[in-house]
């Protein structure tokens, strides 16, 4: 068992598609075992994002982040990581196919609805960036 974060963007929040990408994690057998709604702190989102931290985007993308409501979500399966990120689809809306979140429902390279960790050290550490262990079921 594997287990990763995911984070509807606020895009995704007002766009109200929480219940579909949800619903999309369910229908292929992952658990959730987490989540909460919140709006994050700025301190949070450039930890998060602090891979970028040289990138000239980086503040564009905490400012982004930090604009709303955020749904953040700890989901837990075989292979959990990779499963998602194939769910998610590319970053970039062009390469991102049909069937895909990304795919279906974005069309942006900055409102692309949501974030799924990459590798196990990084969920690792956005798990416990975002989620006390008591809150894991």
């Amino acid at each position: 068992m594997e287990r990763t974060y995911i984070m509807v963007k606020p895009d995704g929040v007002q766009r109200r598609l929480v219940g579909e990408i949800i619903r999309r994690f369910e229908n292929r057998g992952l658990k959730l075992v987490g989540l909460k709604q919140l709006v994050p702190s700025r301190a949070t989102a450039e930890a998060h994002y602090a891979v970028h931290a040289e990138r000239p985007f980086f503040g564009e993308l905490v400012d982004f982040v930090t604009s709303g409501p955020v749904v953040a979500m700890v989901w837990e399966g075989p292979d959990a990581i990779q499963l998602c990120r194939n769910m998610i689809g590319a970053t970039k809306p062009v390469n991102a196919t049909s069937g895909t979140i990304r795919g279906d429902y974005t069309c942006d390279m900055m409102l692309n609805l949501i974030h799924g960790s990459d590798a196990p050290e990084t969920a690792a550490d956005e798990i416990a960036l975002w989620f006390k262990p008591e809150e894991l079921l």
